[in-house]
Formats: C-alpha cells, sequence, structure tokens
C-alpha cells in the first residue's frame, strides 16, 4: 500500500521579508495615532487642572470679596526681591479652596520672606499635581534644581537644592513684560511707551506701578490680575471691565525656559500677553535681563507658552478654559490680557 505523506512548506525569504515590511508600515501609521491619543489626554488633564484653579480662584473671590494677590509683596524700594513681606503667590493662597487646608496650614504666612527656615519645609517638597501640566516631561517629579540650569527661588529653607516648579501662571495682561528692563526698550515685540498705534505694552513692567523709566512708582497700573511688587489692590469681579469671559486670569508656561520659574514667589508668579505663544527661551543661562532673548534668564521667559502642538491652554475670568493658538494677533493677545482695556475683540479673533 502506497502512503502519502503532506508536506507543509514554510516562507520564503522574500514572504517573510513581505510580511515584516506590511507590520513595519502598520506600525509606523499606528504610532503617530497613538502618541496623539496620548496627547489629548495629556491635555485634557491640563485643562482639568485650570478649571480645578479657576474654581478655587472664584472660591477665593467668594470668601475674601476680590481674587488674590499676585504675590504677597507691596514694598517697590526693596529691589527684586521685597524682603519686608513673604513674597508667598496666589497659589498658596488659594490652597484651602482647593481642599489643600493642609499644606496651607503648614505655611507660617506671618513670617517675612527669607525667615521662613525650616518652618516651610514640610509644603516645599510636597508635589502639587494640579500646578503641572503633564505634557511636560522636563521635570516629571515637579522640582528642578537651584541655580543657573534649574530655577532661582526668592527664598528657599535651609539646605534646599531643588524647588518645585509650575506650568501655571497669572496674567499681568499687557503690562511691559521687558520694555525698559532690556536694551532700552526696544524689543521685536512690544512698542516704545506711548505714541505707538496700536500700544503693544504699558507701563509699568510686570503689572507694577512704575513708570516706562523704571524709576518712579505711581504711574503704571496693574491691567491684568498680576502686580509684580508694587501692592495695588487685587482684582474684583467689578474691575475686569472687559468681562471675565474675554479676559485671561491663568495661562500655561514652561519651567525649563524661565530661570525665575518656581511655585512660591513673587518673581514666579506671572507672565504676559505682549510676547508671543511659544515663543523659545530655552537656550542657556546668560544673567538675568539678557539682551539675548532666546536664553531662559532674558525677559522675554516671561511670556506664556506649552508643550501642546499649535498653541496654550488659558483659563479665563469666568472660568472656562481655551486654548489659543500661536497665531493670535498681538493686539488681540493685549485685549485678551487687559481686564479694563475697552477693546472690542470676536471669538473668532482667537
Amino acid at each position: 500500500m502506497t502512503s502519502t505523506r503532506k508536506v507543509s512548506r514554510g516562507f520564503t525569504l522574500i514572504e517573510l521579508l513581505v510580511v515584516i515590511s506590511i507590520i513595519g508600515v502598520l506600525v509606523s501609521l499606528l504610532l503617530p495615532a497613538v502618541q496623539s491619543a496620548r496627547e489629548a489626554a495629556r491635555r485634557a488633564q491640563c485643562i482639568n487642572n485650570l478649571k480645578q484653579i479657576g474654581l478655587g480662584m472664584h472660591n477665593y473671590e467668594n470668601a475674601m470679596g476680590s481674587f488674590p494677590l499676585s504675590a504677597v509683596a507691596t514694598t517697590p524700594s526693596q529691589g527684586w526681591g521685597a524682603w519686608s513681606n513673604n513674597g508667598l503667590t496666589w497659589r498658596q493662597l488659594i490652597l484651602p479652596q482647593m481642599e489643600q487646608g493642609n499644606i496651607y496650614n503648614s505655611i507660617n504666612f506671618s513670617l517675612t520672606e527669607g525667615n521662613e527656615g525650616n518652618s516651610i519645609v514640610t509644603a516645599w517638597y510636597t508635589v502639587q499635581k494640579v500646578f503641572l501640566c503633564p505634557s511636560d516631561s522636563d521635570s516629571p517629579d515637579g522640582f528642578t534644581s537651584i541655580g543657573a540650569t534649574g530655577s532661582y527661588p526668592m527664598f528657599n529653607p535651609p539646605g534646599a537644592t531643588k524647588v518645585h516648579v509650575t506650568n501655571y501662571n497669572m496674567s499681568f495682561g499687557d503690562n511691559y513684560a521687558i520694555g525698559n528692563l532690556t536694551n532700552g526698550g526696544v524689543n521685536p515685540w512690544e512698542t516704545p511707551c506711548a505714541g505707538a498705534i496700536p500700544q503693544i505694552g504699558f507701563a509699568g513692567f510686570w503689572g507694577t506701578t512704575f513708570d516706562c523709566g523704571i524709576s518712579t512708582t505711581g504711574v503704571g497700573t496693574m491691567r491684568g490680575f498680576a502686580d509684580y511688587r508694587t501692592g495695588q489692590p487685587p482684582a474684583t469681579i467689578a474691575s475686569v471691565k472687559d468681562g471675565l469671559s474675554n479676559t485671561v486670569i491663568v495661562a500655561e508656561v514652561i519651567p525649563k525656559q524661565d530661570a525665575n520659574n518656581e511655585l512660591w514667589s513673587a518673581t514666579g508668579a506671572a507672565s504676559g500677553m505682549t510676547l508671543p505663544f511659544n515663543l523659545f527661551t530655552g537656550n542657556a543661562f546668560a544673567g538675568f535681563g539678557s539682551g539675548d532673548y532666546t536664553t531662559r534668564a532674558a525677559y522675554s521667559a516671561r511670556g506664556f507658552k506649552s508643550y501642546h502642538p499649535g498653541g496654550i491652554n488659558a483659563l479665563f475670568g469666568d472660568g472656562s478654559v481655551k486654548f489659543l493658538k500661536n497665531s493670535v494677533a498681538p493686539v488681540v493677545r493685549c485685549a485678551l490680557g487687559s481686564k479694563a482695556g475697552g477693546e472690542v475683540i470676536s471669538a473668532n479673533d482667537f
């Protein structure tokens, strides 16, 4: 009897290479979709963070009758540090309204800046994720080193080598971010102090009352929500005459591109709207006030930016969060920053 045996044939080399090529093409098509989905999830978490901050802001306003101060600093004559005050920012002030009362209670607000000592250690090393955007992987634990490659806080506990960073700054609106702080007021984005149409930048710098020459106080006004250190009253709902839904109160920043970025003190509290969104300032530290506007210690770092493609997430005064494109025109950016400038803009403009 003759038996027949079925012989199975394997893949030829050519067939195997074809299959591998097809798998490679499918993976290359799938990866961008996966990355896009992951970024969408991170962006959604970022939006949720800003909404939580917005709730905290409005709960604070409901309790106190005003939005929080940008920072507890009221002595303009003491250089860059207001050492007779505690220098803490709006972020610490709204902690009780964000169910972070334990952190708030661990801070001694009666101590002046630089004299907190070890009393602030517990709060200093506590990670506050609501102030961190998940799309920023530069500081995954929420901290950076103290110094030129990290950040320069206005104070820190004894022996501290790192400081908590943040991806969300309050807005000082269309006050000068650079102005006469660098290069005699000449830069590619802001106009001279007076006479320009349209005017991009107003006295005083960073929301203070300084004049354009930064020599006299009592001239400039806080056009947004933040005053760096001259003690103007905090913004109220009534003071936002342009409408809460038309005015940015908090938006995104990138710690790695700002040598002053930190959670705790006045210099890390706020950014402005005169500078383009996502203006790159990530080059190495070259001294504060550098005329090289690409460096992280230049005052061009006082703008809003994010790792989301195409723009930034911004919290408006009414608690809504909107995505603002990089292409938003300068006059529109500034209008969104001023709380009582009287500008007329359309939702289609941003």
